[in-house]
């Protein structure tokens, strides 16, 4: 299938699901991860109504944006953010997904107001307790919460999380749900800058589970644009 059939595919595939779980298909938003995909696939992506590309390496994000390979869609940074390369990110995106600690939020925050701007971010929660990946654990959240109120360049749009591979559907509903609990529960404390109406979850293996389970914003890539070619050689960053 061509990746315009891809797109209008998922779109009703996000439809059906949020319909199943009694949800209004529109509160659920696809973001295209488009790491490792050209310009025209893109460009084709948006064409095709995706409104919202998310990009995983900055070394990528800065040479498409050369391009001009985004247009007509909003930009998010979904990858790994490295500390000394957030100048190349801020400013840059309407939204960092993946904000894992606080040196990082450090350095957002700094960033942000050197240029002038508040930053919409997401806190990344390692849901799964994986020693493998980044993230804070769901008991520092508060914590962090209570931190970042002191930092006026960033503005905390909800949380994101990548659970562990599952084998099977349904095998991530436990760590799906878990996040949820923890985007309901921000909203009960009233933070200047907070305010939990997004949560990111669900890639192409299960964005369907996630979003009986609350998601507001699922992650395709594969079931987009095709399988990646990791044996291909690939900019760093």
């Amino acid at each position: 299938m061509s990746i315009t059939e891809n797109v209008i595919r998922i779109r009703e595939e996000i439809r059906k699901a949020a319909i199943a779980a009694g949800r209004d298909p529109a509160s659920i938003r696809l973001c295209a991860a488009t790491k490792m995909n050209g310009t025209p696939a893109i460009r084709e992506a948006i064409a095709a109504g995706v409104t919202c590309c998310g990009e995983n390496r900055v070394q990528e994000l800065t040479q498409k944006l050369s391009e001009n390979a985004y247009e007509g869609a909003d930009i998010h940074f979904i990858g790994h953010l490295q500390t000394n390369k957030v100048k190349q990110v801020v400013g840059k995106v309407s939204l960092i997904h993946s904000i894992d600690s606080l040196h990082l939020l450090e350095a957002v925050n700094k960033e942000a107001l050197r240029q002038g701007i508040q930053q919409d971010i997401l806190l990344e929660i390692n849901i799964g307790d994986e020693e493998s990946k980044s993230g804070f654990t769901p008991e520092e959240l508060f914590t962090i919460l209570d931190t970042a109120t002191h930092f006026p360049g960033i503005f905390i749009r909800g949380l994101m999380a990548i659970p562990p591979i599952c084998q099977n559907p349904g095998d991530n509903d436990k760590f799906f749900q878990k996040m949820y609990q923890l985007s309901v529960d921000i909203t009960a404390k009233k933070y200047d800058n907070v305010c939990s109406t997004v949560l990111s979850m669900g890639m192409s293996a299960d964005y369907r589970e996630a979003i009986a389970c609350g998601s507001t914003m699922v992650r395709i890539g594969t079931d987009i644009f095709g399988a990646r070619n990791y044996a291909a050689k690939q900019p760093q960053g």
